[in-house]
Protein backbone atom coordinates (compact mmCIF):
# COMPACT_ATOMS: atom_id res chain seq x y z
CA UNK A 1 0.00 0.00 0.00
CA UNK A 2 1.53 3.26 -0.77
CA UNK A 3 0.29 7.03 -1.07
CA UNK A 4 1.04 9.08 -3.95
CA UNK A 5 0.29 12.28 -5.45
CA UNK A 6 -2.13 11.30 -8.31
CA UNK A 7 -0.64 12.51 -11.99
CA UNK A 8 -2.76 13.14 -15.14
CA UNK A 9 -2.72 9.80 -16.34
CA UNK A 10 -4.90 8.78 -13.53
CA UNK A 11 -7.54 11.31 -14.45
CA UNK A 12 -10.01 8.34 -15.97
CA UNK A 13 -9.36 6.83 -13.12
CA UNK A 14 -10.35 9.46 -10.40
CA UNK A 15 -13.64 10.15 -12.79
CA UNK A 16 -14.60 6.79 -12.84
CA UNK A 17 -14.19 6.37 -9.11
CA UNK A 18 -16.59 10.02 -8.74
CA UNK A 19 -18.38 8.29 -10.99
CA UNK A 20 -19.28 5.19 -8.33
CA UNK A 21 -19.49 7.02 -5.57
CA UNK A 22 -21.96 9.51 -7.28
CA UNK A 23 -24.09 6.64 -7.76
CA UNK A 24 -23.72 5.20 -4.68
CA UNK A 25 -24.71 8.74 -3.08
CA UNK A 26 -27.68 9.05 -5.67
CA UNK A 27 -29.25 5.50 -4.01
CA UNK A 28 -28.34 6.69 -0.24
CA UNK A 29 -29.26 9.95 -0.23
CA UNK A 30 -30.62 12.89 -1.72
CA UNK A 31 -27.79 15.28 -2.28
CA UNK A 32 -24.85 13.60 -4.32
CA UNK A 33 -22.04 14.99 -6.14
CA UNK A 34 -22.18 17.11 -9.37
CA UNK A 35 -20.22 16.02 -12.04
CA UNK A 36 -16.54 17.73 -10.82
CA UNK A 37 -14.76 19.91 -13.40
CA UNK A 38 -11.94 18.30 -15.26
CA UNK A 39 -9.89 21.60 -14.85
CA UNK A 40 -10.08 21.62 -11.41
CA UNK A 41 -8.74 17.81 -10.76
CA UNK A 42 -6.12 18.56 -13.78
CA UNK A 43 -5.19 22.07 -11.14
CA UNK A 44 -5.33 19.88 -8.05
CA UNK A 45 -2.84 17.34 -9.47
CA UNK A 46 -0.68 20.16 -11.12
CA UNK A 47 -0.63 21.86 -7.24
CA UNK A 48 0.39 18.28 -5.87
CA UNK A 49 -2.87 18.42 -4.10
CA UNK A 50 -4.63 15.69 -5.72
CA UNK A 51 -3.78 11.74 -3.87
CA UNK A 52 -4.39 8.17 -4.67
CA UNK A 53 -3.39 4.79 -2.49
CA UNK A 54 -2.37 2.30 -4.29
CA UNK A 55 -2.49 -1.29 -3.26
CA UNK A 56 -0.95 -3.42 -5.37
CA UNK A 57 -0.91 -1.44 -9.19
CA UNK A 58 -4.31 -0.71 -8.59
CA UNK A 59 -6.35 2.78 -7.32
CA UNK A 60 -7.77 2.19 -3.95
CA UNK A 61 -8.76 5.59 -3.45
CA UNK A 62 -8.23 9.06 -4.48
CA UNK A 63 -9.00 12.45 -2.53
CA UNK A 64 -7.73 15.86 -2.74
CA UNK A 65 -6.85 18.60 -0.12
CA UNK A 66 -6.75 22.01 0.26
CA UNK A 67 -5.24 24.40 2.48
CA UNK A 68 -7.72 27.06 2.68
CA UNK A 69 -11.34 26.50 3.20
CA UNK A 70 -13.53 29.71 3.75
CA UNK A 71 -16.64 29.37 2.50
CA UNK A 72 -17.22 25.77 4.34
CA UNK A 73 -15.21 26.85 7.76
CA UNK A 74 -15.80 30.53 7.93
CA UNK A 75 -13.73 32.32 11.16
CA UNK A 76 -12.41 28.86 11.71
CA UNK A 77 -11.01 28.87 8.23
CA UNK A 78 -7.55 31.43 9.92
CA UNK A 79 -6.39 28.24 11.37
CA UNK A 80 -3.55 26.30 9.98
CA UNK A 81 -5.28 23.31 8.56
CA UNK A 82 -5.40 20.62 5.77
CA UNK A 83 -8.85 20.30 4.54
CA UNK A 84 -9.72 16.77 2.52
CA UNK A 85 -12.06 16.40 -0.13
CA UNK A 86 -14.27 14.04 -2.21
CA UNK A 87 -12.94 10.93 -0.82
CA UNK A 88 -13.92 8.19 -3.58
CA UNK A 89 -13.32 4.85 -2.91
CA UNK A 90 -12.82 1.61 -5.40
CA UNK A 91 -15.20 -0.85 -4.53
CA UNK A 92 -12.82 -3.32 -5.50
CA UNK A 93 -10.77 -2.55 -1.76
CA UNK A 94 -14.71 -2.18 0.35
CA UNK A 95 -13.94 -3.12 3.74
CA UNK A 96 -10.63 -2.39 4.05
CA UNK A 97 -10.86 0.82 6.26
CA UNK A 98 -9.20 2.94 3.71
CA UNK A 99 -9.96 6.62 5.61
CA UNK A 100 -7.52 5.19 8.51
CA UNK A 101 -4.79 5.05 6.23
CA UNK A 102 -6.16 8.28 4.75
CA UNK A 103 -6.18 9.76 8.34
CA UNK A 104 -2.84 7.92 9.48
CA UNK A 105 -1.14 9.78 6.32
CA UNK A 106 -2.73 13.14 6.63
CA UNK A 107 -1.37 13.09 10.71
CA UNK A 108 1.96 13.12 9.20
CA UNK A 109 1.68 15.44 6.45
CA UNK A 110 -0.53 18.05 9.10
CA UNK A 111 3.18 17.67 11.03
CA UNK A 112 5.60 17.94 8.25
CA UNK A 113 3.55 21.32 6.99
CA UNK A 114 3.44 22.23 10.73
CA UNK A 115 -0.53 22.82 10.17
CA UNK A 116 -2.44 21.86 13.41
CA UNK A 117 -5.67 20.79 12.19
CA UNK A 118 -6.88 17.60 9.69
CA UNK A 119 -10.32 19.02 8.77
CA UNK A 120 -13.57 17.54 6.31
CA UNK A 121 -16.83 17.97 5.48
CA UNK A 122 -19.92 16.06 4.14
CA UNK A 123 -22.88 17.64 2.86
CA UNK A 124 -25.69 16.69 5.08
CA UNK A 125 -26.34 15.20 8.45
CA UNK A 126 -25.47 11.34 7.07
CA UNK A 127 -25.23 9.38 10.61
CA UNK A 128 -23.68 6.80 9.25
CA UNK A 129 -21.03 8.80 8.45
CA UNK A 130 -20.62 10.56 10.89
CA UNK A 131 -20.01 7.95 12.78
CA UNK A 132 -17.12 6.18 10.29
CA UNK A 133 -15.52 9.31 10.28
CA UNK A 134 -15.26 9.63 14.38
CA UNK A 135 -14.73 5.52 14.75
CA UNK A 136 -11.51 6.84 12.23
CA UNK A 137 -10.60 9.73 14.57
CA UNK A 138 -12.37 12.86 13.71
CA UNK A 139 -14.24 15.05 16.27
CA UNK A 140 -17.88 15.84 15.10
CA UNK A 141 -18.05 19.88 15.19
CA UNK A 142 -21.58 19.51 14.42
CA UNK A 143 -23.59 21.36 11.28
CA UNK A 144 -23.23 24.16 9.75
CA UNK A 145 -25.91 26.28 7.53
CA UNK A 146 -23.60 27.24 4.69
CA UNK A 147 -23.77 30.92 3.92
CA UNK A 148 -21.91 31.89 0.72
CA UNK A 149 -21.50 28.91 -1.75
CA UNK A 150 -20.53 31.03 -4.94
CA UNK A 151 -18.21 29.50 -6.55
CA UNK A 152 -18.49 25.91 -4.88
CA UNK A 153 -19.62 22.61 -6.71
CA UNK A 154 -23.24 22.97 -6.87
CA UNK A 155 -24.01 20.02 -4.31
CA UNK A 156 -23.14 22.58 -1.32
CA UNK A 157 -26.04 25.10 -2.82
CA UNK A 158 -28.64 25.94 -0.11
CA UNK A 159 -26.69 22.97 2.04
CA UNK A 160 -26.13 22.39 5.88
CA UNK A 161 -22.98 20.64 6.15
CA UNK A 162 -21.35 18.27 8.97
CA UNK A 163 -17.99 19.22 10.17
CA UNK A 164 -14.97 17.06 11.11
CA UNK A 165 -11.63 17.85 12.67
CA UNK A 166 -8.40 16.15 14.47
CA UNK A 167 -6.54 18.58 15.89
CA UNK A 168 -2.64 17.48 16.02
Amino acid sequence: MEIQNATNNDIDEIFRLYKIATDFQKSKYIVHWPEFELNLVQTEISENRQWKLVIGNKIACVWAIAFSDPQIWEELNNDSAVYIHRIASNPEFKGQNLVEHIVAWAKQYVFDNKKKFIRMDTVGENQGLINYYTKCGFSFLGLSKLKNTEGLPAHYNNATVSLFQIAL
